[in-house]
C-alpha cells in the first residue's frame, strides 16, 4: 500500500491511501482539539478550502456539537468502543469511528460524456 503523508493539524497526520483512494487518520482524544475541529481542518486541507474565510462550515453537513457528544467518553470516564457516524461534507464521504479512526473518501469522479450526435 502506497501512502502519501500530508499535514493535518498539529496532533494528527492525514495519510492518503492511494490503493483505496481515501484519506485516513486517527483522532487523538488526549489532545486539545475536539473531534469536529480535527475533521474540519482535515477536510479543509484535503479539499484545499480556507475555513477562516467562511468557505466551509461543518454545520452544513452535521451538527458538530452532537458529533462531539457522541464520541465523548461515557459519564463514568470509559471510552466508547463501538459505533460510527457517516456523513458527506464538501462532497467527501466522512466516516468517524468510536475508536478514533477517521476515513475520508474524495468525491466520486464522474465521467461526463461528450455531446450526443
Amino acid at each position: 500500500m502506497q501512502t502519501e503523508t500530508t499535514s493535518g493539524d498539529e496532533t494528527n497526520e492525514v495519510q492518503y491511501d492511494q490503493a483505496n483512494d481515501r484519506y485516513v487518520f486517527h483522532y487523538d482524544d488526549d489532545g486539545t482539539a475536539t473531534i469536529t475541529t480535527t475533521i474540519v481542518h482535515a477536510l479543509a486541507s484535503i479539499a484545499d478550502t480556507d475555513v477562516s474565510q467562511g468557505e466551509f462550515s461543518l454545520y452544513d453537513s452535521i451538527d458538530p456539537d452532537a458529533l462531539d457528544r457522541i464520541f465523548r467518553p461515557k459519564a463514568d470516564g470509559t471510552q466508547r468502543t463501538g459505533g460510527h457516524i457517516a456523513f458527506t461534507a464538501l462532497e467527501h464521504e466522512v466516516f468517524v469511528y468510536a475508536s478514533g479512526d477517521i476515513i475520508i473518501y474524495p468525491p466520486a469522479k464522474t465521467h461526463h460524456p461528450g455531446p450526443v450526435r
